[in-house]
């Protein structure tokens, strides 16, 4: 008597979905939105090139010879190593792209994976932008089905979501078979990481996750390419990802791909503060009451932040101190509004006052808790108030129901200066030339070249 055959596994059935979607069929905002997503990382990217996490990751990558670019730097190094690099150069600021419903930031995996993809074999841009469609839908569709309020309390979603994501991305862009992008699928899929216990001390764990990502990813195109095969089930199966992060029976939950469902990519948003998704709001109505109310910081008697449950429960976002790292800051809520009402601006600058009385002050009469109706319309929009209380005993609450977005404007304005003052403005100009006309070429590798230091590389 034979066994029953086994239901189609999720990695063939995304795998397949795929593999049916033509570049022709893409929207023209998603190739837009490629192409504004990819020059937001690079501004990320060039600005981050100096930071402590970056450094140490370029100083690893460039061990290695080869012929992939770490961005922003004459180093030639394997697709491997290179991908490690630029996802923690580009995750470096935190002002990364943000997919909401799956709390992951994907650019940051996806387009570093790619990059390193693109050296080995003629690639087209239309392959390029495909694949990245591909990868953010892959990725965000497993997320909103797997990362809920506990699973991202204990595991970092882009740590899970991204090697999924850029796996998937890579094995379209490399043009794999339906059975060799399941066994990428699977093989990424044991190479998910990442947990979050880094917010406490605001240790640099959170930039690695990205470059190990990425460099996963790489590597699981790679062995697939080259024959290897991974696991069927290994997201949905009795031991799969799924399994192993308690939620197996959501696994059926994953709609990836579907006719008449808008795509993933779409729903990501672009920040205009470099601090935690979560805070993004709150700068923002913080800015709002400095700059069109007067609220000045030393009028200030006390502030109450009332948000979503997810923004008051992700690790780190209800910190309240002491501060010694930077990136403990950019997570916590406190800290950006009361940075942000002490300084009227949304700036870098924000979080380097880490010690300043002013800013420790406002902190410590700030409480922090659960907006009910902001809870309720999460992840579709993200709400935040802030109410102060001030020394003559005015209240002043403002709030937005959802954050505003950096505009395509904002990004390329922010993408300019930070590549200028690295490669110069000819060449950030020559870049974004070639990103805007990324569909028409006929060799990717051509763009990926131009992002170091040396043009051809």
């Amino acid at each position: 008597m034979t066994a029953p055959a086994q239901a189609q596994s999720l990695s063939r059935l995304l795998a397949r979905r795929a593999r049916a979607l033509r570049f022709d069929r893409l929207p023209s905002e998603a190739v837009a939105e490629v192409k504004v997503a990819f020059l937001d990382l690079l501004s990320c990217a060039y600005e981050s090139l100096d930071l402590a996490p970056s450094r140490s990751a370029i100083k690893l990558a460039a061990q290695g010879q080869g012929h992939a670019a770490i961005i922003g730097t004459d180093f030639q190094v394997p697709p491997g190593d290179a991908a490690f690099a630029n996802a923690v150069l580009s995750h470096g600021l935190v002002r990364e792209d943000m997919h909401t419903g799956s709390v992951s930031h994907l650019g940051v995996v996806i387009f570093p994976a790619l990059l390193a993809l693109t050296r080995e074999k003629k690639l087209s841009g239309r392959d390029f932008v495909l694949a990245a469609v591909c990868g953010y839908e892959t990725g965000a569709a497993v997320g909103r089905a797997v990362m809920d309020r506990e699973t991202v309390r204990r595991f970092r979603p882009t740590g899970v979501t991204g090697p999924l994501g850029a796996a998937l991305g890579g094995s379209i862009l490399r043009s794999l078979s339906e059975d060799a992008m399941v066994s990428a699928l699977g093989l990424a899929a044991n190479t998910t990481a990442g947990f979050n216990e880094w917010p406490a001390s605001g240790a640099d764990d959170m930039f690695f996750h990205a470059g190990f990502a990425a460099r996963n990813a790489v590597t699981c195109v790679e062995l697939a390419e080259a024959g290897a095969h991974a696991s069927e089930h290994a997201l949905d199966g009795a031991s799969g990802l799924f399994a192993a992060l308690g939620r197996q029976d959501r696994a059926a939950e994953v709609r990836a791909f579907l006719e008449g469902q808008p795509l993933e990519i779409m729903s990501v948003y672009h920040k205009p503060a470099p601090a935690c998704n979560y805070a993004q709001t709150a700068c923002q109505v913080a800015r709002g009451l400095f700059a069109e109310d007067g609220v000045r910081a030393s009028d200030i008697e006390a502030i109450a932040v009332r948000v979503s449950a997810a923004a008051l429960n992700y690790p780190g976002c209800n910190a309240t101190g002491p501060f010694e790292r930077v990136l403990q800051a950019k997570m916590s809520i406190r800290y950006c509004v009361a940075a942000t009402l002490l300084r009227g601006a949304i700036e870098e600058a924000n979080y380097r006052m880490l010690k300043d009385p002013e800013v420790l002050r406002l902190i410590g009469i700030t409480s922090l808790e659960e907006g009910p109706e902001f809870t309720r319309a999460y992840p579709g929009k993200q709400g935040t108030e802030v109410i102060v209380k001030l020394r003559d005993g005015r209240t002043v609450p403002k709030h937005m129901e959802d954050l505003v977005p950096a505009t395509e404007t904002e990004i390329r304005i922010r993408f300019r200066a930070a590549c200028s003052n690295v490669l110069g403005a000819d060449r950030a100009g020559e870049i974004e030339r070639a990103v805007d006309r990324i569909e028409r070429m006929e060799d990717v590798s051509g763009l990926e070249a131009l992002l170091g230091g040396q043009h051809g590389g």
